[in-house]
């Protein structure tokens, strides 16, 4: 595959159409916190992923973020949703093991309530410190955790068009992932803060309709040369598609502790990247509805003249999509969404329903039906105290 030129720690500046070639792979990536005995975060990945040996399937797919509490983990290509649950299983059994050999333990949630950014240490790589010196305070204080899925796409222009069409459930899966009521030590009176710290930064939350991959691919390479990232990987939206992986890439869940609400969502997103693929299929002209007509609601961000987003349903509008974003972000399980005609609310166990129906994600149903992460966090807190909470967080030898 060929790629631009490497950033300065590696990473590939823009990426390709021809990385597309296969369709319904799968790949998760996990953002987990070092903790220490307490639960508490500590600076940990020095030593677990440049100073000490991982076990054989984290070889390579260890890394960490802008935090030395916080470290990533990346399963290998799946070719099946169960070979992604063993996967899973066996690279999250790894790290626990890993870090109890370094007398760390792993934590997840999408913010860890004792996470205090001025008194954490940030990284050392070349990367991130370029990031800091040229975000400053938005990423200083980024100290969030989240879960992305990958799922494989034979077609560049098709998986833009998913990517598109993706957006519209995005506030759904947060509602139901929302599970970082605290940050810095307070209780934000959110459900997912961390969507709201996340999107601080540049380049992130909900993007504009695409055109085609073309388009995708000439924001990248604009903003590369104009100096506004230093690689596609700084295109941090919440959906997007992988210019190098050949996947559409779904990044808006906050991390969880249960390996079973992880899977509810990769198994969901899976679902829907294949349910998509088909209706691009199938549809004659799957571009008409992002053609551009004049309409207001966001055009493609690369310019084309001749396939630009109109979203003319009420539905598809980027300011309708961040409005629902916000009322996941605010409420969780208990919001309520403008419906996709624009003329009333829907409830998050309707759209649930809807979704679960469409694509036969039962386990959807499951996260609604059960306590959500911030509701369970504030009741463990306010019943139990900080220590009881953060204990909660940890995984724990089930996940071995």
């Amino acid at each position: 595959m060929e790629t631009g030129e490497d950033g300065a720690d590696g990473t590939d500046t823009t990426g390709s159409a021809e990385a597309f070639d296969r369709l319904g792979t799968l790949g998760i990536e996990e953002e987990f916190y070092v903790v220490d005995e307490d639960g508490r975060p500590t600076a940990g990945t020095d030593t677990l992923v440049y100073g000490s040996e991982p076990p054989a399937i984290l070889e390579d797919r260890l890394d960490h973020e802008l935090f030395k509490c916080v470290i990533e983990t990346q399963t290998p290509t799946c070719e099946s949703l169960s070979e992604a649950r063993q996967r899973l299983h066996d690279v999250r059994a790894a790290l626990i093991e890993h870090a109890e050999a370094h007398d760390y333990r792993i934590a997840a949630a999408g913010l860890h309530p004792a996470a205090k950014w001025r008194e954490l240490e940030h990284a050392e790589k070349p990367r991130y410190r370029s990031q800091l010196d040229r975000i400053q305070y938005p990423q200083h204080r980024n100290t969030t955790a989240g879960l992305h899925v990958h799922v494989g796409v034979d077609d560049a222009d098709k998986a833009t068009w998913i990517a598109n069409e993706l957006r519209w459930y995005l506030p759904v899966l947060l509602a139901l992932s929302a599970n970082s009521p605290y940050w810095n030590g307070f209780d934000t009176g959110l459900a997912s803060a961390r969507a709201k710290i996340f999107e601080a930064l540049p380049n992130t939350g909900i993007p504009t309709a695409f055109g085609s991959f073309e388009d995708y691919l000439d924001l990248e390479r604009r903003l590369v040369e104009l100096d506004s990232i230093e690689d596609r990987g700084e295109l941090w939206y919440d959906v997007r598609p992988h210019s190098a992986h050949g996947t559409v890439e779904v990044r808006t869940p906050d991390g969880q502790a249960d390996p079973e609400r992880v899977m509810a969502f990769v198994e969901a997103v899976h679902a829907l990247v294949l349910d998509l693929a088909e209706r691009y299929t199938d549809r004659s002209d799957p571009w008409a509805d992002y053609r551009s007509q004049g309409a207001a609601g966001g055009g493609a961000a690369g310019g084309s003249e001749t396939a630009a987003a109109t979203e003319e349903t009420p539905g598809h509008r980027r300011e309708t999509l961040d409005d629902n974003k916000w009322r996941a972000i605010r409420h969780g399980h208990d919001a309520s969404f403008i419906a996709h005609d624009g003329t009333g609310t829907v409830n998050l166990g309707e759209a649930t329903d809807r979704l679960a129906d469409r694509v036969g994600a039962d386990g959807l149903r499951r996260l609604y039906e059960a306590e959500s992460g911030a509701v369970r966090q504030r009741r463990l807190r306010n019943e139990r105290g900080l220590d009881a909470l953060c204990e909660s967080l940890v995984l724990d030898s089930e996940d071995r």
